[in-house]
Formats: C-alpha cells, structure tokens, sequence
C-alpha cells in the first residue's frame, strides 16, 4: 500500500482539536468530516451572520467545544486574507469558508 500524501496524509492535532476528535492523528479531509459531522449533529449554522442556529446556512455557530478550536485560528491565507478567531465569544459566527484555516491552525506543522 501507497503512502499517503496531500490531504490524505495523517497530521498531528493540537490538544483541544485532539481531545474533540478523540484522536491525536487525522488525515485533513477526516479532521474537516468530523467538524462538519459535530457542527450538524448540533445544528449550529445559521444564516446570518451571529444569528441564531439553524441548522442551515453559510455560517457556523461557536459552541463551548467549537470555541477553543476556533480561538486557535490566526492566519493568512495565500492572496494575503487574514484570518483572526483569537478573540471569538461563544454564540458567535465564523463563515463555512473559513474552516480550512481553522483546520490548518489547529495541527502542528
């Protein structure tokens, strides 16, 4: 069998992902799944931005498990976008767009 590479290759979480997932080592697209999986289990989207969940829409509600992961998350991305979730509340939104960023600040490089 083929190494894994790319998105398939398993990376090292940060603790507080760690310990949601349940798992010190995904692969990216699994750690993104399993995001995903928690955020609609507990319907936490919402439409508008710091609506009220849903359970649908483009924006992503921070829960007491969801806030730490998120408050890991200052980057930029590669055409310069500044991703800064460091000062996040509990109740408040960030856009579905941003979860690569939020996935990316939370595994070791």
């Amino acid at each position: 069998m083929a190494e894994a590479k790319g998105l398939s290759k398993p990376v090292k979480l940060k603790p507080e992902l760690a310990e949601m997932l349940g798992a010190t080592e995904l692969p990216r697209t699994e750690i993104t799944k399993k995001l995903w999986d928690y955020i609609k289990a507990n319907k936490l989207q919402t439409k508008s931005e710091n609506g009220k969940p849903e359970n649908a829409g483009k924006y992503i509600v921070a829960d007491a498990k969801l806030l730490p992961i998120f408050k890991n998350t200052k980057s930029t991305s590669k055409s310069g976008k500044l991703t800064d979730l460091t000062n996040l509340k509990e109740g408040e939104t960030i856009d579905m767009m941003q979860m690569a960023a939020v996935v990316g600040a939370n595994i070791d490089k």
